[in-house]
């Protein structure tokens, strides 16, 4: 992990960095790091790790609930060029989606799954760097968090890795090898489903929250379209501080 900034203001120090050819970034509090949670943000297609609303909610977890938080790009995205197969389904599922084409949810979920392939072991070299930091350490407990193509990433990236023990997930596009993914989830989950989503239907997200194997497993179901996550309370943002502890064993608030 190359850190190439370093920024603070109102307690919360962002460094950004590069990790072999993965661009990503790391917000910690200014005091009373070390060992703290750690939550790895997914940012959802098409936005990148410093779209404006990613970076508010890491902020609020450092300095609401002094954890670290680490984003990276996803495959195509922010400072990640497409490759030729990404530039090929983004461009056939915005024509299906233009069209009302019922291939979008396929074409989809075929980009997801392609992009998800790619940043699993992007994600678990990330752990691998931030548990190196002496500021985190190894024990640090650790969540995940995303919703659209970074739930299609996280399902089979907290199937695959055991140091993940809680993890928010939001609606996403579906395909069998997701919900294959999710029966392999055994962690607290609390997962969002937008009611209203004219791109995902919610039986989708209705047979993915059955598919988890998670005896600690919520539903937040609400009215809504993509990408319209409450903001007025009604979200639980207690969900992590009670189940990721701190590695010098103070209880979770």
């Amino acid at each position: 992990m190359h850190f190439t900034s370093e920024t603070s203001s109102n307690g919360v120090i962002e460094r950004t960095f590069t990790l072999d050819d993965v661009t990503g970034v790391l917000w910690s509090p200014e005091s009373g790091s070390a060992g703290a949670p750690v939550i790895l943000a997914g940012h959802p297609g098409g936005l990148d790790k410093k779209a404006p609303g990613h970076v508010a909610r890491a902020h609020s977890s450092v300095t609401r609930d002094g954890f670290h938080v680490v984003s990276i790009d996803a495959p195509g995205h922010g400072d990640r060029a497409r490759n030729a197969q990404d530039q090929r389904l983004v461009a056939e599922f915005r024509q299906a989606r233009a069209e009302g084409s019922p291939s979008f949810g396929r074409i989809l979920a075929d980009y997801c799954a392609s992009v998800a392939e790619r940043a699993v072991p992007e994600w678990q070299a990330t752990i691998d760097a931030v548990q190196g930091l002496p500021e985190i350490g190894a024990h640090a407990p650790i969540g995940y968090s995303g919703v659209s193509l970074a739930c299609a990433i996280g399902i089979p990236l907290t199937a695959a890795e055991p140091r993940i023990t809680a993890a928010v997930f939001g609606w996403v596009s579906g395909h069998d090898a997701l919900l294959e993914a999710a029966k392999r989830v055994t962690i607290p989950i609390e997962f969002l489903l937008p009611l209203d989503d004219r791109e995902i239907p919610r039986e989708f997200g209705l047979e993915l929250f059955d598919a988890f194997a998670s005896e600690d497993k919520v539903l937040h179901a609400f009215p809504g379209g993509h990408r319209q996550v409450p903001t007025d309370g009604r979200i639980d943002t207690r969900f992590f501080p009670r189940h990721l502890g701190r590695s010098d064993g103070a209880l979770p608030v």
